[in-house]
Order: structure tokens, then sequence, then C-alpha cells
């Protein structure tokens, strides 16, 4: 059995009209600093985004949400960001924002595997029930 590992998430929200602070869970951040892992999903429900926004700028939002879990994996053509160590690139990543695009306050869990915990995340946080179950 695998012994349990603290880990730090943040949920990614996007906020289309910052004014009336109506947000959508549309991603997570997992950063587990003792299994090296630092990883983002993001899914952005195009419906409820623009149930909250009818004139959101859904392409530009994506684009933005990409970008994440970009930066999260470290790759080389993601920006200077990208090159920081993962300890540093999640603390940027999840760093206070007034934006359209923004994360969670951090929250702390238990996992013994990060990947599974991201998408287990996904799964309650992000999409939307699947009735009936």
């Amino acid at each position: 059995m695998r012994a349990h590992s603290s880990f730090d998430y943040a949920l990614i929200r996007v906020v289309p009209r910052v004014e009336r602070g109506e947000c959508l869970n549309a991603g997570v951040i997992v950063f587990c600093r003792t299994r090296r892992f630092l990883a983002a999903a993001v899914e952005l429900d195009v419906g409820r985004l623009l149930a909250l926004d009818p004139h959101a700028d859904r392409d530009d939002i994506a684009r933005h949400l990409a970008t994440i879990p970009r930066i999260a994996t470290g790759e080389a053509d993601a920006g200077p960001i990208a090159r920081l160590s993962q300890a540093e690139r999640f603390h940027w990543l999840v760093s206070p924002s007034s934006v359209i695009v923004q994360p969670s306050p951090v929250h702390s869990g238990l996992c013994t595997d990060p990947a599974a915990a991201l998408d287990h995340l996904m799964a309650t946080m992000v999409r939307l029930p699947v009735e009936g179950v």
C-alpha cells in the first residue's frame, strides 16, 4: 500500500463579468511536493459560460485556460513562468487575481496518487454531475 502524501490544489474559475462575481469552475491545479507532481486540467463548459454572460469571448477565455496546464508542466515554449521551479510555478498560478480567469483559494488534501486526485477533483468540482449516478 502506498503512503499518503499531502497535496495542495486550487480550482480555476472563470468570472466573465468580474463586477458581478459569478463564476464557473473550469479546471484544477494540483501540486504534490513530495511526489514532485504539478499538473492542471481545464474544461470550459461553453453553455454554462454563456448562461453567465452571453457576450463572453469564449475563444479568448479558452486560450487563457489552455496556457495553465502548459505552465504547470513546464513546457519549454510556455513562456518564462514555465521555466520556474514547480513550487514557484504553483504559487504563481494560484496567486490571487481579479481578472476573468482566476484561481480559488488553495485547499489541501491527502492522496496516494496525485494524478488520480486531479481526475477526481475535475469530476467532482468542475464537471456537472451525471444524472442517475
